[in-house]
């Protein structure tokens, strides 16, 4: 015997009123194979808006589609023997908040709260950490390269064997305290025992020997081992990120919120987190500032820290506590609905492919298409890379004093998250105007213009002495600020454009390409892009002494993976439009093809039959409605 199911299908207010109710289920197709359609028909639609190009492709489909977006009616009814999903009904007795359930707000709302607070945290850190090594006696931006080459990856890489082992022996709970209050002990101590104790602490008589042994090309290193509590917080600051951000918060967020809860808050916490941003930032020019307010012969760094670590532990207790709530009012009751099978938080993922490096390059150098995005995922590492760590070296000498510094970093950690919050909203309108290709350019294109005048004000100080006079500051400051504008323009149009464009890159493609391009480039492109810009920055500072020596040999390299993220983009946005294209053609053919065969319109209609309205797709990929005959035994559906 058939089970039953129910589907759901989209009518527009006309068609819905003129079958009343006595729209009915019947014919030799069951109603949920339709709706099944009418999806394969919305994804094919959904996905002519990741092109320019595309959209030409049926304009009838998108006016059709978008005109009765926003005026729709659900008519449900039940099918013998349907593939559609069983749906439970919704309680509408339960209390909506902005239409949204409670059961959904009680979720959103305390891990929204999370979220803010986690990265509230991590801007703090993030400009500390800069900050440390950066003013560091005997220190510059030159250390940055070895730092994240020689100690952050070993100790990534050594948290997480420890972690994956604590997983088998922890409940999830306890892993998360485990895991996230050696943080906060560190960070406090950091400010309360560690800085007040660094004349003790460091080696600087040792450095100060291999210094005078080796010479300023070995800075770097000499420069890890002289202040080492300051690298060991910068690495910690790194490992916040990875690992609170992404392994504690959204394994629990996961754990905790359905798919359809995920789509559509997830984007949320994206703008939110732009937000604490903007936040954070303030918080730390008020640190920051202090210094102006203290007596003479008062430490304003060490007060600053203590301030601005005091915040990320307060702010961490707030994290913990959040957590707790959670897994006492909201876990339990979504464990005993998992038991009971009546949710389910996600769905049984097949088996990804797992390639290893050498397999990686074999498959990377196979495909045009998945060289071009790796391309594109390898040259964005390598240039925000370059000129990252030019500039903050610029900021050290344009702000020697930590304080300084500081609050340089807050006013731009601020408008970081202003811009990217603009660039976020208007990514939308840009990606349905203008199409992939037009988004994808646009990263690179703007790092390369604010990074060849950033580099220009570097290497021809004197040439631009007239227009810095003229405004009435040094090029050396002129060269930081625009060093800021492309930090913030380069990294806002990253979150907002580059990341939903290699996504989307991948969309077009048959299930195995997709699997194996993606390992591909998780394993050797990612990789190498956030190290190949360190390791040619270490050559650079070895072979010539100084990042400052080795300033016109990055422009240079800046501009030659500019030139080929670009390459990479026009060539890989006419492979996804035909692609896309194609994809859209057979999807469309497919819903056609699995048209019911005795489907009428209005007025072809028997007025001794009965019939039940049914959403179709025609050849040219519009949706429209159409009326098909109930078989002898059905009984109409209430709509």
């Amino acid at each position: 015997m058939a089970s039953m199911s129910l589907a759901r299908a989209t009518v527009p207010p006309a068609v819905a009123r003129s079958t009343g109710s006595s729209a009915k289920q019947s014919g030799s197709r069951t109603f949920a194979a339709v709706a099944k359609t009418t999806r394969t028909h919305n994804v094919a639609f959904e996905k002519r808006f990741l092109s320019g190009d595309a959209t030409q492709f049926s304009s009838q489909a998108v006016s059709c589609v978008k005109t009765g977006a926003y005026q729709r009616r659900s008519v449900s009814v039940r099918a013998n023997g349907g593939e559609g999903a069983i749906l439970p009904p919704a309680d509408e007795n339960e209390t909506k908040i902005l239409g949204i359930p409670m059961s959904t707000i009680s979720k959103v709302v305390p891990l929204g709260f999370m979220f803010f607070c986690i990265l509230f945290n991590y801007t703090i850190l993030r400009d500390t950490k800069d900050v440390l090594v950066v003013t560091a006696p005997g220190s510059g931006a030159e250390v940055i390269p070895f730092l994240k080459t020689w100690v952050n990856l070993p100790m990534a890489i050594g948290f997480m064997i420890g972690y994956s082992k604590l997983v088998n022996i922890l409940s999830t709970e306890t892993l998360f305290y485990v895991v996230i209050a050696p943080f906060l002990a560190f960070f406090a101590s950091f400010a309360f025992f560690l800085y007040p104790n660094r004349d003790f602490l460091h080696p600087n008589a040792l450095a100060d020997q291999l210094t005078e042994q080796f010479g300023q090309r070995a800075m770097g290193p000499i420069s890890i081992l002289r202040n080492w509590t300051y690298c060991l917080f910068y690495v910690m600051a790194e490992l916040w990120g990875s690992v609170v951000v992404s392994v504690l918060f959204w394994g629990f967020a996961n754990q905790i919120i359905a798919v359809d809860e995920a789509k559509q808050f997830y984007p949320l916490f994206g703008l939110g987190a732009n937000v604490a941003l903007i936040f954070s930032g303030q918080c730390v020019l008020y640190f920051s500032e202090l210094r102006e307010r203290l007596p003479p012969g008062v430490d304003g760094w060490g007060v600053s820290l203590k301030g601005m670590m005091g915040v990320v532990v307060g702010f961490g207790a707030c994290i913990i506590a959040t957590y707790y709530y959670l897994n006492r009012t909201i876990v339990p009751k979504i464990e005993a609905a998992k038991l009971a099978g009546q949710i389910q938080m996600g769905v049984k993922k097949k088996k990804k492919s797992k390639m290893g490096v050498a397999e990686s390059m074999k498959y990377l150098a196979s495909s045009s298409y998945i060289r071009d995005l790796a391309l594109l995922v390898v040259s964005y590492g390598v240039c925000i890379n370059l000129v990252e760590v030019t500039w903050k070296g610029k900021i050290k000498a344009q702000y020697p004093n930590p304080n300084d510094y500081s609050a340089f970093m807050g006013n731009f950690s601020t408008a970081t998250g202003i811009v990217t919050f603009s660039m976020m909203i208007a990514s939308r309108y840009i990606f349905s105007k203008y199409g992939w290709g037009v988004a994808a350019l646009i990263t690179p294109t703007v790092l390369l213009a604010t990074g060849v005048v950033f580099f220009a004000l570097i290497i021809f100080g004197s040439t631009f002495a007239p227009l810095t006079a003229a405004l009435g500051v040094t090029p050396l400051f002129l060269a930081v600020l625009v060093g800021a504008a492309q930090n913030i323009f380069s990294k806002s149009s990253k979150y907002a454009l580059f990341d939903p464009c290699k996504e989307m890159a991948y969309i077009p493609l048959d299930d195995e390409t997709k699997q194996k391009g993606k390992a591909a480039i998780d394993v050797v492109c990612n990789p190498l892009g956030k190290s190949g810009g360190a390791l040619i920055q270490q050559f650079l500072i070895i072979g010539f002494g100084s990042l400052a020596a080795s300033t016109p040999y990055l422009a240079v390299i800046l501009l030659f993976f500019t030139v080929i993220w670009l390459r990479a983009a026009s060539s890989l946005d006419k492979q996804f439009t035909a692609l896309t294209v194609t994809d859209l053609k057979e999807k469309i053919k497919v819903a056609v093809e699995a048209q019911p065969l005795n489907a009428v319109t209005a007025e072809e209609r028997d007025p001794t039959l009965q019939y039940k309205f049914v959403s179709v797709v025609d050849k040219s990929g519009e949706v429209t409605g159409m009326y098909v005959p109930l078989e002898d035994g059905e009984t109409a559906a209430s709509s």
